[in-house]
């Protein structure tokens, strides 16, 4: 058996895609430290796993299964369980002030596939995506294959050169609402001055919306896509926004039911990067988020969900305000899960303090990844939606630990 291994060790085999090499392992890091009792993670952007609605989800399934039978146990089409596409067009239709179809509608394994099948669908080697900067990491891992390049997006839409950067772009990527990483809330004029760039310069817009549940002070504002629709009311939708939104943060992400609003076009050839991702997405989840929809369940249970998490938000800004705003500048988000912290001191380089906070067993997640070059590093994404109130505050204690050691250590 030893000789075997040895044989093994010594073949020398095809090098792994260079796309890989330019990749980060973050997400895999913080995903299994959320699984340490003895560490307290601030990084994931988890929900909390107890607020789950787990008896209304076994009455859905008991409910889905007795309604569908062995349907719910196929393959189906690639676009989706048809009655879900059906019930999500007319939701969207209710939300964006406009008539949309199933045409319209792609069914997808949380909105993160939805991400990948957009590069899919669009992106060659090089080509231009203008994006919020910082940028979501899951889009940016989600487009790394297809080796595009970037350009900020600057709300302001105040660059000379930022409409000739529109005109070459393939799509703007932008989180109007309570962006990941940085919790913002974008101003209704600037979502409506962005989406008339965007129509005058023919690209693509991609209205990334996982966290609209997620409403802690006011009002979100209408999506871009309903800014659209209040454009152009009438008639088959052929806009250029491509809108993502998902069950993961309002129900559970377990279930893994997302979907992407666009013209009929655009569909297709979504549904054709599809099939080759995964042929069907699982009819028998799709089917139980058709039932837990039809049943009203995200209106029984996001509000005291909401409440919670406010709670644990207020936490966090509280203990922080006390213990890190030596170092550090935030806003307190109006919603979503975020709190994005910029150091004061131009020392701090959060790379390199990460390695402390794990010493002292608190996570977060380093600004770094949220830029494509990896040049972003004096800023941290801080969660408090997947944490008891007490274990946020005895993290924000662990981190100021590991600050003042950091900055001892830099002399």
């Amino acid at each position: 058996m030893q000789r075997h291994v040895d044989l093994d060790r010594s073949v020398r085999r095809p090098a792994y895609a260079n796309w890989l090499g330019n990749s980060n392992s973050i997400t895999q890091q913080f995903m299994a430290i959320g699984g340490r009792k003895d560490v307290v993670s601030l990084a994931g952007g988890l929900p909390a796993s107890e607020f789950y609605p787990k008896a209304a989800i076994e009455d859905a399934s008991r409910k889905a299964l007795q309604r569908w039978g062995s349907a719910a146990l196929e393959y189906g089409p690639i676009e989706g369980f048809p009655a879900l596409r059906e019930h999500i067009a007319a939701r969207i239709s209710k939300a964006a002030g406009r008539s949309f179809t199933a045409a319209n509608v792609l069914l997808t394994v949380g909105a993160m596939q939805g991400l990948d099948l957009i590069g899919k669908a669009l992106l060659d080697k090089g080509d231009l995506i203008v994006a919020q900067h910082p940028t979501y990491v899951g889009a940016l891992d989600a487009w790394r294959p297809r080796q595009p390049s970037y350009a900020p997006l600057d709300w302001s839409l105040a660059e000379p050169a930022f409409s000739k950067r529109l005109a070459r772009a393939k799509f703007v990527y932008a989180v109007p609402n309570y962006s990941n990483p940085t919790g913002a809330l974008v101003p209704t004029a600037a979502r409506q001055a962005l989406l008339e760039r965007v129509m005058a310069s023919g690209t693509w817009l991609v209205e990334d919306d996982p966290y609209l549940p997620l409403q802690y002070d006011g009002d979100a504002g209408p999506s871009i896509l309903a800014l659209h629709g209040a454009m152009a009311p009438n008639g088959p939708y052929g806009g250029p926004v491509i809108y993502l939104g998902t069950l993961s943060k309002s129900i559970v992400p377990g279930l893994r039911v997302g979907w992407t609003i666009a013209e009929p076009g655009m569909i297709q050839n979504l549904t054709l990067a599809k099939q080759s991702s995964d042929l069907s997405s699982s009819m028998l989840t799709q089917a139980v988020a058709l039932e837990l929809l039809e049943h009203d369940v995200e209106k029984d249970h996001v509000p005291g969900m909401v409440e919670r998490y406010r709670e644990r938000r207020d936490m966090l800004c509280k203990t922080a305000s006390r213990h890190l705003s030596d170092w550090f500048e935030w806003e307190v988000p109006p919603g979503g899960m975020f709190v994005w912290m910029r150091a004061k001191d131009p020392r701090i380089d959060t790379n390199d303090l990460y390695a402390f906070a794990l010493e002292e067993k608190v996570a977060f997640v380093p600004s770094s990844v949220f830029d494509n070059a990896g040049e972003l590093r004096n800023a941290m994404r801080v969660n408090f939606t997947r944490t008891p109130p007490e274990i946020i505050e005895e993290g924000i204690l662990r981190l100021a630990k590991a600050t003042k050691r950091y900055l001892a250590s830099l002399g």
